[in-house]
């Protein structure tokens, strides 16, 4: 277990499906989204604000952009948003012909790319059309691959420190997986499980890398994160939350030391949210054993042209790596920044 630590409620809200956490370094703000809610915040540690946009439809992600904005997965469109003006402009639409899907998880890969994933229609929370989603790349030129198909819920994503691994969720499938990633062609293969979730563990979701190459996993109806060595399979530390329905968790605060984690409360029992009053919120476990500092830099610039200061993967950009700057002892946080211009 590790040592010293502790898990406090820092944003009390009951999100229907709080997701997506991004640490906002710049301004030293967590992002996240209410996919069921319909909506994007912004949390302020100094402040307590929070800072909110409605997106009108479920959004599963939002991505960070250097010059300003977002890029967020809509429904089934990737958008660009402006945050000062409240707007989204529509990119690029993916599983045009199945309505009923989402997109779900989505983040940036170490060259710029976008990766998002889908998922078909729920009728309740893990309960869905099986086999309706897939994982997808975005280019700057909004040009889409699709590398994966038959995906249940398509989930957490990231990358190993040296970028030639990516590691995915498929969170029915109840494994972590990785396979050989080119960063220079974003050609995936290789497919094997490194890690198979345990009875009472949950169902993964959401997760991060730090700095030791170990990966963070949030347990949806587990109650829990789970950090997991890839290289052997083995199961290092649980962090234990108050709320069953961890969603995702990210790598935040001014030293990098704080893991923020999202949950949700849509699909609880009345008898189930007496006794979890917090489900929805989003907590910070934070240790005092080692501090953790990471600064994930791993950031792109482009042009893109729809809707300049939108985050997104527009249509033409240049994209520049300027990359992942990993200090010693620090942890790295796999929601990547894309920068535009």
């Amino acid at each position: 277990m590790m040592s010293s630590v502790k898990v406090e409620c820092v944003v009390k809200m009951n999100t229907l499906i709080g997701e997506g956490p991004v640490w906002e370094e710049s301004d030293q703000m967590l992002l996240f989204v209410d996919i069921a809610g319909q909506k994007i915040h912004r949390w302020s540690p100094a402040t307590n604000q929070i800072q909110s946009m409605e997106t009108g439809d479920t959004v599963g992600f939002a991505v960070p952009r250097r010059s300003g904005g977002y890029v967020a997965g809509v429904g089934r469109s990737i958008v660009a948003v402006d945050w000062s003006a409240q707007m989204m402009t529509s990119l690029v639409d993916v599983d045009e012909n199945k309505p009923n899907n989402r997109l779900n998880d989505g983040k940036a890969d170490p060259m710029g790319r976008l990766l998002a994933g889908t998922m078909g229609k729920e009728k309740r929370p893990t309960q869905v059309e099986k086999k309706q989603g897939s994982l997808y790349s975005v280019n700057s030129d909004l040009s889409v691959t699709k590398h994966l198909s038959q995906v249940d819920i398509s989930n957490g994503l990231d990358w190993s420190l040296d970028q030639k691994t990516i590691f995915y969720i498929d969170s029915l499938a109840l494994t972590v997986d990785a396979f050989d990633y080119d960063p220079s062609t974003g050609h995936l293969g290789n497919r094997r499980v490194v890690y198979r979730m345990e009875e009472g563990e949950g169902f993964p979701d959401g997760m991060t890398v730090d700095a030791n190459g170990h990966l963070w996993v949030a347990c949806y109806n587990g109650g829990q994160v789970i950090n997991i060595d890839p290289a052997t399979g083995t199961r290092l530390q649980t962090v234990t939350l108050p709320v069953m329905k961890t969603t995702s968790c990210c790598f935040g605060g001014p030293d990098y030391s704080d893991l923020y984690v999202t949950s949700a409360s849509l699909g609880l029992a009345q008898p189930e949210i007496s006794h979890q009053p917090l489900a929805g919120s989003t907590f910070r476990v934070s240790t005092s054993a080692h501090a953790h500092l990471f600064v994930d830099l791993l950031m792109v610039t482009g042009s893109i042209c729809l809707c300049s200061g939108e985050r997104a993967r527009s249509q033409r950009s240049t994209i520049t790596l300027i990359f992942w700057i990993i200090f010693s002892w620090q942890r790295l946080d796999s929601a990547l920044i894309s920068k535009f211009p």
